[in-house]
């Protein structure tokens, strides 16, 4: 790893210049740029002081993140098909249901619908890739087609029906799948 162009990457994406980050860890302009030129190396204290004036740890620093995956293809979807209901939800973020929100790729039927859902905290949005749903909501019914987007609080009974089909993508907050 190369300790001082990552520094000067970070400094940089702050809009710091070596100069007001010197001052902020209490060193020399000389050293910052001797750092980040790789010429010296900071002590581990030294080098807390400066990660912590760019608002990092060390922790994250030292944490390339490239055994995180960010994109998801077909192969690692986690797909159930409901025959009861006449829907398929595919997870297309794999382990999405452990995060803050979840978002998935619903397949209705025709004449199909998702589970009947209590009032809970949290938010539902959608977008219809194709076919037209009916957004039940407590005693409300709202519909949308493709193209169309849909949002509410998941503070009422709700479900969805489609009597010719449709292909969405959804998303809950939190995951209520």
């Amino acid at each position: 790893m190369d300790i001082g162009a990552k520094l000067k990457e970070l400094r940089v994406l702050k809009g710091l210049t070596q100069e007001e980050l010197a001052d902020r860890a209490e060193l020399s302009k000389g050293f910052i740029s001797q750092v980040e030129r790789d010429l010296t190396s900071p002590s581990i204290a030294t080098l807390m002081d400066i990660l912590q004036c760019l608002g990092t740890s060390i922790g994250e620093f030292f944490n390339d993140g490239s055994d995180e995956q960010i994109v998801f293809g077909k192969a690692d979807y986690f797909e159930k098909e409901d025959s009861e209901y006449l829907n398929a939800i595919r997870w297309i973020i794999p382990n999405a249901q452990k995060n803050s929100m979840e978002p998935i790729l619903l397949t209705l039927q025709a004449g199909g619908s998702t589970y009947p859902d209590n009032p809970h905290e949290g938010e539902e949005f959608g977008y219809l890739l194709s076919g037209s749903v009916s957004i039940h909501l407590g005693n409300k019914i709202i519909k949308a087609k493709k193209g169309e987007s849909f949002y509410y609080t998941a503070d009422k009974s709700h479900y969805l029906t489609s009597k010719g089909g449709a292909v969405l993508i959804w998303v809950s907050s939190p995951p209520s799948f």
